[in-house]
């Protein structure tokens, strides 16, 4: 038996502080406990002795000392490592946070602090109505971000204030965060393809969602274009490096909000961080490809990727006839247009489905793989050269690119043979010039190779271009997507080509257009308003006709066709150089790039990767090649763990399949992202 003094010495008194809304201070409430007390048994003792009558599912214990949250309630406090020192907080794992999101609205919603990121982005996506949460993150803004909004009176906050959309409701306060039937797969809520909105039947899916209340499809608007004084203010990277600061803020996924000292109502980004964007569809995606559209926009309009004046005049063309769209009463009307027959619909697509599509897809011969024969002009730059074409008769078969003296010579050897898979491709064209280049970064021992190539008329441009861009992925011009790349290669060609006419003239003056809003402030600088708003309306000339989605997805398409598109920038060391370099992180590959020049040296494709990881004690990611390649470097701009976690993150992306039902292997994610094993 024990006697009292025994049983003293084995317990001890343990300091808690409350965190709770009745009260206004953190309250501390003293318990005696022991050693072999497990974590639940300490909750039932503080609700006990607060004596408050109230639902306390959603609290849990926060162990400040080593930032983690005690979450395992069976586990005992000497097994979690718990003594008398220990700083608890006994708080809501639920708590309110401010995000920004890519139209530059701020949403303010209730979001666990306790969950990993990567499952609190994934809640938060629920709520928004955004399919393929994985795509996106958590930002935390740097100092640049708001650097010359300082300058600014204060009053400059205002309309942040006032524009922030409160989803919080008494149905989310403890638990789950969202309706759980809300992102039901067999209740998707469908879109009007053609004006975005929600379609009738929809509405009564979202049920006691918080957006029911805020009007669900506000988040598939579009904001109206900003104000010049507005975008002149903003932070623009002029280098990159100063892209590469960007990123350094992005939360790791790996671990809750709370661990990573992220405050209750604090101001996050919520951005699309992984540039593969699965599966949009009209029909599910009204709010994402808003989304996507808007960071689209301001990363055009902030020169966070570089576009020729021509292609910021198309970028120009589809802000202004979004926005007219957008403004457009008639279009917000919906609610007067009639039903289609929801199973009747489902009967055409599944008729569509068992024909397989258009017939003139079908491939006459699966075995013969189409091979472009044609004369186009080759360069390749040297010093002190002036930029000479010569012209060749060029084969392209498989992922390769041959080239003869003329046609007569096909049949014998090639002069070269240029290997495709892997390089680099990126558009040299002027459509008003008439000129249809390619520009091809063939990687090499000690660096990259650069070749041009130029092409006669569009035709030719788009069927040579499509294939060099699905050679680089491997691919050839017998994949699926050769005749889709074409057509969309044709149809942003078509966009450029400025085509004006005395209608479009004319009515320039009753049209309501500020052109500094829509184009860049360096590009505004250089042209007048007037002679800037004639070229926009010349190029909207082209795209007047399109339907709102249409026109979003044309623009994030037009994006994706730059150079630089998808292309996420940090500064680091690589071991054994003694300067810094920027390393440039794609869905497919990682580029060193000169950080003066901006030129880039190598390319190392994801598939031709045998394993990564990290150096934790010198903060050091080594990544091994096939063929006996291996890399090493240190991060300069931000931490190691978010370059792994891009690079990994991007491998477990390219694992989807349209048949795994919109269901995520979390544990694979954190084991490519994780870094620790």
């Amino acid at each position: 038996m024990l006697s009292s003094s025994d049983f003293a010495s084995a317990s001890w008194e343990l300091v808690v502080r409350v965190d709770h809304e009745i009260e206004k201070q953190l309250k501390d409430i003293t318990l005696r406990v022991s050693g072999d007390l497990h974590i639940g048994g300490v909750m039932l003792k503080l609700v006990e002795q607060m004596n408050i009558a109230q639902d306390w599912s959603d609290f849990a214990l926060w162990w400040e000392q080593k930032r983690c949250w005690l979450l395992k309630t069976h586990w005992t406090l000497d097994k979690c490592g718990v003594q008398a020192d220990a700083n608890l907080l006994f708080t809501p794992q639920h708590k309110m946070l401010r995000l920004r999101l890519p139209n530059a609205k701020t949403v303010r919603l209730r979001v666990s602090f306790s969950a990993v990121v990567f499952k609190a982005v994934a809640d938060i996506c629920k709520v928004l109505n955004i399919r393929r949460p994985e795509e996106l993150s958590l930002l935390k803004p740097s100092g640049d971000y708001s650097k010359k909004k300082k300058k600014k009176d204060k009053n400059n906050k205002e309309p942040v204030i006032e524009d922030v959309l409160n989803l919080d409701s008494s149905s989310t306060s403890s638990g789950s965060p969202v309706s759980p039937g809300l992102y039901s797969k067999t209740m998707t809520p469908t879109y009007d393809p053609i004006n975005g909105m929600p379609a009738l039947s929809t509405m009564t899916w979202f049920g006691d969602s918080p957006l029911t209340e805020q009007n669900c499809n506000v988040l598939a608007f579009s904001q109206p274009p900003p104000s010049p004084d507005v975008l002149a203010d903003m932070f623009q990277p002029r280098s990159l490096v100063d892209k590469a600061k960007m990123n350094a803020g992005w939360l790791d996924s790996s671990r809750s909000l709370m661990e990573q000292n992220i405050q209750e109502d604090e101001q996050l980004l919520l951005r699309f961080k992984y540039y593969t964007f699965f599966d949009l569809n009209p029909k599910y995606d009204a709010v994402r490809i808003n989304q996507l559209y808007e960071q689209a926009r301001w990363a055009v309009l902030l020169e966070e990727i570089d576009c020729t004046e021509e292609e910021m005049l198309i970028f120009a063309a589809l802000q202004y006839h979004i926005s007219k769209l957008s403004q457009c009463a008639d279009i917000q009307d919906f609610a007067t247009k009639s039903e289609v027959d929801e199973v009747e619909a489902a009967l055409s697509s599944l008729e569509v489905t068992l024909e397989g599509g258009k017939a003139d897809n079908t491939l006459e011969d699966i075995t013969d793989i189409p091979k472009l024969a044609d004369y186009l002009k080759l360069f390749r730059p040297k010093k002190l050269m002036l930029k000479a074409f010569k012209q060749y008769w060029f084969v392209f078969k498989d992922t390769s690119i041959a080239y003869f003296k003329n046609k007569e010579l096909e049949q014998g050897e090639p002069i070269e043979k240029l290997n495709i898979r892997g390089c680099e491709i990126a558009p040299d064209v002027n459509v008003a010039g008439r000129k249809f280049g390619i520009k091809l970064l063939i990687p090499v021992a000690d660096g990259m190779n650069e070749v041009y190539l130029r092409c006669d008329h569009e035709d030719q441009y788009a069927r040579w271009m499509a294939a060099c861009i699905l050679a680089s992925k491997g691919k050839t011009m017998a994949d699926s997507s050769y005749q889709p790349e074409v057509i969309s290669i044709l149809s942003f060609l078509k966009m450029k080509n400025r085509n004006s006419s005395p209608l479009v003239a004319s009515s320039m003056e009753s049209m309501d257009m500020n052109p500094e809003c829509l184009v860049s402030p360096r590009c505004a600088k250089k042209h007048k308003s007037k002679q800037l708003a004639a070229r926009i309306l010349e190029a909207h000339h082209n795209v007047a006709q399109m339907p709102l989605v249409e026109a979003k997805l044309q623009f994030i398409q037009a994006w994706q066709s730059l150079p630089e598109f998808g292309l996420t920038y940090y500064l680091v060391r690589f071991k054994g150089s003694k300067k810094d370099d920027i390393l440039g992180v794609s869905y497919n590959r990682l580029i060193r790039i000169d950080a003066v020049t901006g030129i880039p040296v190598t390319t190392w494709r994801f598939s031709n990767m045998k394993q990564w990881n990290v150096n934790w004690e010198i903060r050091q990611v080594a990544i091994e090649f096939d063929q006996n390649v291996s890399i090493a470097f240190t991060c300069l701009s931000a931490d190691c763990k978010i370059v792994h976690e891009y690079i990994g993150g991007y491998i477990f992306l390219s694992t989807r399949s349209k048949d795994q039902n919109e269901t995520l292997d979390e544990d694979l994610f954190h084991k490519l992202t994780g870094g620790q094993d």
